[in-house]
């Protein structure tokens, strides 16, 4: 049975700041999605699940109707605008920040909330997790993606399972000029180490087997892009298929035990551990630490049991501890460079230039300095620098013919005036010779013919 998996997340409003969604927030959706159920034949959806991670609702849905598909995008899409208004009545700060279009336009895809979905036949035991970020970008997901199915040392799955030993189709997206590369695992892997050495540009948005299962989508939105302001990080959300032919549950949850540095955090404009958080987990006024929970799920005729909390159990704890310390010690930092992102990559980039406006309004030229120099020369008006032109005669032109007599090499003359001639006469214009004073002719021309003599080979005895 061919069954469709839809992830839709948004932020449409927080308690306080960018918190968590307030219980009417999250009713307001459920009442959307949960009328869609299908009863009696009528509905869209095989079953859903509505939950949070931070600030973020996310709806999963399971459906027949495949991907891209505008009744599913249009239910989610309703499911937002329901709770956005009920975000304003309630005051909520961010009420619908992530919905940037006016109306619906037929795919909810470049309106601003996130989407992750896949189409594929149903195995008997199918097993799959969901993990929801928050505070961050698409790109926080290439280091764990990149230990999943690239990385041995992380995950002996790559070795002792055979499907996966032969290596992935990974798509890795350009996020801003929105297209798309498909890079083959094993051959292509110093091309894709080389793409994810860069995740604010470079995202994994998808991962195929060899014969073209689908095991893993992620969002890869970039709101900037669509609002051209800031508007929020991009809290990315992806559904990565486990199990058999697939990474283990297992394998997939320990390739975020490393809590590695990510861009977001308070007004997206800081580098942070991503710290793995329990389901339905508000965000963290400590700095606003990017989070991502685990939604563990199994499904059989597209109904879902579950999900299990993949970053409930104490060993978790453990890792959150880790994360904690290098929040702590990167923010120590404060504003100074990698502690914050480059100027190209801040949310809040028109502040900064503002900024920095005030700074080159107060620069000048540093005395004496060659550049300075260069600047003086450049700005000196052309004309001061040339010699005043005569004035020109009315006499017509002379129209006798010119001189085109070659002149006398003015360093030979003077060579041989000082007695240093290195040449001879056949290197020299006879012309020349005759200008030189009648007394030094003879000597300068018999001491020349004798070097000549003395160059020339002996006759052979």
């Amino acid at each position: 049975m061919k069954i469709t998996v839809s992830v839709i997340k948004a932020d449409v409003g927080g308690i306080g700041g960018h918190t968590k969604p307030s219980d009417g927030l999250l009713t307001a959706v459920r009442n959307i999605v949960k009328s869609q159920i299908i009863r009696n034949g009528k509905g869209l959806l095989i079953d859903s699940y509505i939950g949070y991670c931070g600030d973020d609702i996310h709806i999963v849905m399971t459906h027949t109707r495949g991907t891209d598909n505008r009744e599913i995008h249009q239910l989610a899409w309703r499911a937002f605008e329901s709770a956005t208004q009920v975000a304003k009545n309630e005051g909520l700060y961010g009420a619908g920040q992530d919905l940037l279009k006016d109306s619906f336009s037929g795919n909810i895809k470049g309106m601003g909330p996130g989407v992750a979905e896949m189409t594929f036949d149903e195995r008997p035991n199918e097993a799959f997790t969901i993990y929801a970020a928050d505070k961050t970008e698409p790109g926080a997901f290439n280091y764990p993606f990149y230990r999943m199915f690239v990385d041995t040392l992380s995950n002996t799955g790559l070795i002792v399972n055979k499907n996966l030993a032969g290596g992935v189709k990974i798509n890795v997206m350009d996020v801003e000029k929105g297209r798309i590369a498909q890079l083959q695992m094993w051959q292509d892997k110093p091309t894709l180490e080389a793409a994810l050495m860069y995740p604010g540009r470079y995202v994994i948005s998808s991962v195929y087997t060899r014969d073209n299962q689908p095991i893993l989508s992620a969002s890869t939105d970039r709101l900037h892009n669509i609002a051209g302001k800031y508007v929020g990080k991009d809290d990315p959300i992806c559904i990565i298929r486990t199990q058999k032919d697939f990474p283990a549950t297992e394998e997939v949850g320990s390739a975020f035990s490393n809590p590695h540095l990510v861009a977001g955090n308070t007004r997206g404009s800081h580098h942070m551990p991503l710290m793995p958080v329990k389901l339905n987990s508000p965000a963290s006024i400590n700095y606003a630490i990017p989070i991502v929970s685990a939604l563990v799920f199994s499904m059989h005729n597209g109904r879902l049991v579950g999900p299990v909390d993949g970053f409930a159990s104490a060993d978790w704890d453990y890792v959150r501890q880790i994360s904690v310390k290098r929040a702590i010690a990167i923010r120590s930092q404060g504003f100074v460079h990698p502690a914050t992102l480059v100027p190209s990559e801040l949310e809040y980039a028109e502040g900064y230039r503002a900024r920095m406006n005030v700074l080159w309004n107060k620069m000048r030229p540093i005395p004496n300095s060659r550049d300075n120099q260069n600047q003086q020369k450049q700005q000196r008006p052309q004309h001061s620098t040339l010699q005043p032109s005569k004035p020109q005669s009315n006499r017509p032109q002379s129209t006798k013919p010119q001189n085109n007599r070659p002149k006398p090499n003015i360093q030979i003359q003077k060579s041989i005036s000082q007695g240093h001639v290195q040449t001879s006469p056949d290197n020299m214009s006879q012309k020349t010779i005759k200008k030189i004073k009648k007394p030094r002719q003879a000597k300068i021309l018999s001491a020349l013919n004798t070097e000549e003599k003395k160059s020339a080979p002996r006759e052979q005895k």
